[in-house]
């Protein structure tokens, strides 16, 4: 965050009387004129909040509310996974509007998994290996994946974080980051970047060629994530967040997963007690003209423009 975006990285740690560390909180402060300045536990990511005892994460919340008064912050947003277990003070407001979507990964492994798959879905996984659709693995895969994301946000009409991001977290986090790219020939057409955490991977950025849409080979590209996470033991395979009812929803549902509710928790310090308030987004009504223009930039300049702006849309 600090190195890629320059935002200032806030934590915050909770210990007892005694000086044992209890619990922590890591913020990154996003400021802009345009859009508002923010604390954010994580921006850009699913996931985040402070992390301890109950007692602690209480504490943690209290001083980023005393922290985004002092420095008057328009938003302190914590991307809880679960709902908090003891109510903090002030007045954080809970959203519900985001969910993942999480398959468990059954103990006969990878045969188990592909057994669980209705025949649909089973075809149109084997349909792009029928094509010559191959998928492949590695740090190697940095390039060819962000040129298939950098394209696929711009048909989305949303601006691309910028590639140093990806480089930033293949070399932070080399064991744990995985990135994968389907390919016809030599060309890269569908691409994902997770992280394996514990028991666990999260799909965290998936994108795919519209011009290959009828190989399906995203379909593919899943399955190799899903067959990894088999092989190397893991227990379950995460989707990464979405709005429920949601065309990307759907797309997750299908493999049988289940849906699990995320509890971001706001304040608005000044604001109406109980208001609620959101870090901005491409979607928000007032920003609707956004995306219809951002669709039809030149790929080359909506590259050069999006990590410009996209920094501060948390």
């Amino acid at each position: 965050m600090e190195r890629v975006f320059g935002h200032e990285c806030v934590y915050l740690a909770a210990r007892t009387r005694a000086g044992a560390l209890e619990g922590l909180l890591p913020l990154v402060r996003v400021k802009s004129p345009v859009f508002g300045h923010f604390l954010v536990s994580m921006p850009f990511l699913n996931y985040g909040g402070a992390v301890g005892s109950d007692r602690a994460v209480v504490a943690l919340m209290s001083a980023a509310a005393d922290r985004a008064r002092r420095d008057r912050v328009s938003l302190v947003e914590l991307r809880n996974r679960a709902p908090l277990s003891q109510a903090p003070a002030g007045d954080w407001v809970a959203s519900t509007r985001k969910i993942t979507v999480v398959l468990p990964i059954p103990a006969g492994g990878e045969a188990a998994l592909w057994k669980g798959l209705d025949g649909k879905l089973r075809s149109q996984v084997r349909r792009p290996q029928k094509e010559g659709v191959t998928v492949t693995f590695g740090a190697g895969q940095v390039a060819p994946f962000y040129s298939v994301f950098a394209h696929h946000m711009r048909d989305l009409g949303t601006p691309a974080q910028p590639r140093r991001l990806f480089d930033e977290i293949a070399a932070a986090f080399p064991a744990d980051v995985w990135f994968g790219c389907a390919y016809i020939g030599e060309q890269p057409v569908a691409a994902g970047c997770g992280f394996r955490w514990g028991s666990e991977f999260e799909m965290t950025w998936a994108s795919a060629l519209v011009e290959h849409k009828r190989l399906a080979p995203n379909m593919l590209l899943y399955w190799a994530f899903m067959q990894r996470a088999a092989a190397e033991g893991l227990t379950h395979f995460n989707f990464g967040r979405c709005t429920p009812d949601s065309g990307t929803h759907r797309f997750k549902r299908q493999w049988g997963a289940e849906d699990e509710q995320l509890w971001w928790y706001g304040l608005t310090p000044g604001a109406t007690p109980g208001a609620a308030a959101t870090t901005p987004s491409p979607h928000d009504s007032a920003y609707a003209w956004g995306p219809r223009l951002w669709k039809r930039l030149p790929l080359a300049v909506a590259n050069a423009l999006g990590p410009r702006i996209v920094k501060y849309i948390p």
